[in-house]
């Protein structure tokens, strides 16, 4: 990610002499960023991609990548990648509340009926590496001075460089991908359209010798997720915000608490194992979406939208941003006309698309086990079909209207 900078807004009229023109500049290259670079250069574009940090480094995450994200790795040809780092196919997934326990899968997504969660240094450095095979310039260790304006209209970058001193290129689109706490976002002026206050905190920590599905456990105030990756099992522990400051005065006592009374098969299961990395966290998980587009630029991932981890969805909803981007705008690129109308579209297209995951992420983030919800997971639990079917929303593969059918009706009424 990159570091908020606080220097001023480049403004800048007319055409720099010996300032390099790209059709895109790319500033962030995790998940968004290089995945927005790979369709981009894949099209046929000249990309810049930057990012602050050098590659491959770590970054806190939730690592899951559901079924809908794995179908575009495979379509962009880098899911033999992932799956050569050694993390396992994630097709059976548990989730227990209360009495109620579903075993289950989500439905595929194309041809894809298994996730994964490679750890982040391996997952980012192989999309890094697509992007430049298919034609990226890249660049790290090089961290973002301001946006360069021609009057109202974004049309480039100036940048601070390690060795190179600060530095400026022009592109025709310029794209934030750097994050939560977009440093591009604050330099485009792009405003928030949806926010909505923190719901949990989270920490996490790494488990060797520990056999698991993906595994999901839930009480009233406490959320517990479990993900096998590439070396260990992840397991993460999500408390009320309102607990932030007792759960950080000691966070380690406190996680392994939450998992001894929220999942006590599963904490027996960790005492027999061994925690092999530090406790990971964070209390400010942010919930909103941001004005995504203006005229000659555009934001994806964490930096146009971001909600509580609690539903593992960040990944997918890069990956997804990327190919909405690209679709509408790639063809226009030189055209500001239509480029600015496309890059409309594309931010409320954005916004549509992901509501309903937002709405139901600030639901499950409450941590609250109501009489409703038992008695749905109930009647679901009862048929193998319904529970991949949720399953199924939970990934994205199925919205929540095309999951309430007239079986799941009847299993609710009988």
């Amino acid at each position: 990610m990159l570091a908020a900078e606080d220097s001023p807004v480049v403004e800048r009229t007319g055409t720099d002499e010996g300032v390099h023109v790209y059709d895109v500049i790319v500033v962030g290259a995790r998940v968004a960023g290089a995945a927005t670079a790979l369709q981009f250069a894949e099209a046929g574009h000249r990309v810049l991609m930057v990012d602050r940090a050098r590659f491959p480094s770590d970054k806190l995450s939730t690592l899951y990548i559901h079924q809908p994200g794995v179908d575009r790795l495979a379509r962009w040809g880098v899911l033999d990648a992932v799956v050569a780092t050694g993390c396992p196919a994630l097709d059976r997934a548990v989730y227990q509340v209360a009495d109620v326990r579903l075993t289950g899968c989500s439905l595929p997504a194309g041809d894809q009926r298994a996730a994964y969660a490679p750890r982040r240094h391996l997952l980012d450095k192989i999309l890094i590496d697509a992007a430049v095979a298919a034609g990226v310039e890249f660049r790290e260790g090089t961290s973002v001075a301001g946006a360069v304006f021609d009057g109202d209209r974004a049309v480039g970058v100036e940048f601070r460089a390690e060795r190179a001193g600060r530095t400026g290129e022009r592109a025709h689109l310029v794209v934030g991908a750097d994050g939560m706490r977009s440093t591009m976002a604050k330099k485009l002026g792009a405003d928030f359209v949806v926010q909505d206050p923190l719901r949990t905190c989270a920490y996490y920590s790494y488990w060797a010798g520990l056999p698991a599905d993906f595994e999901l456990y839930e009480r009233p105030g406490n959320w517990i997720g479990v993900v096998p990756t590439n070396d260990a099992t992840l397991i993460a522990s999500y408390s009320p915000q309102a607990e932030f400051d007792v759960v950080r005065a000691d966070p380690r006592a406190h996680y392994l608490e939450s998992i001894r009374t929220t999942a006590p098969a599963l904490y027996d299961r960790a005492m027999a194992a061994e925690q092999v990395d530090r406790m990971h966290g964070s209390g400010d998980q942010q919930n909103f979406f941001r004005q995504a587009s203006g005229p000659g630029w555009a934001l994806v991932g964490d930096a146009a939208h971001h909600k509580d981890s609690i539903t593992a969805r960040g990944i997918n909803d890069a990956f997804w941003q990327a190919e909405l981007l690209t679709t509408a705008v790639a063809d226009v690129l030189h055209d500001p006309v239509a480029l600015d109308k496309r890059l409309a579209a594309y931010a409320d297209d954005l916004v549509d698309g992901l509501f309903e995951c937002y709405r139901n992420t600030m639901a499950v983030g409450q941590l609250e086990v109501t009489g409703h919800k038992l008695a749905m997971l109930r009647a679901v639990a009862g048929s193998p079909r319904l529970t991949d079917r949720y399953f199924a929303t939970a990934s994205g593969v199925l919205t929540v209207e095309e999951f309430d059918d007239d079986e799941l009706d009847a299993a609710l009424s009988g």
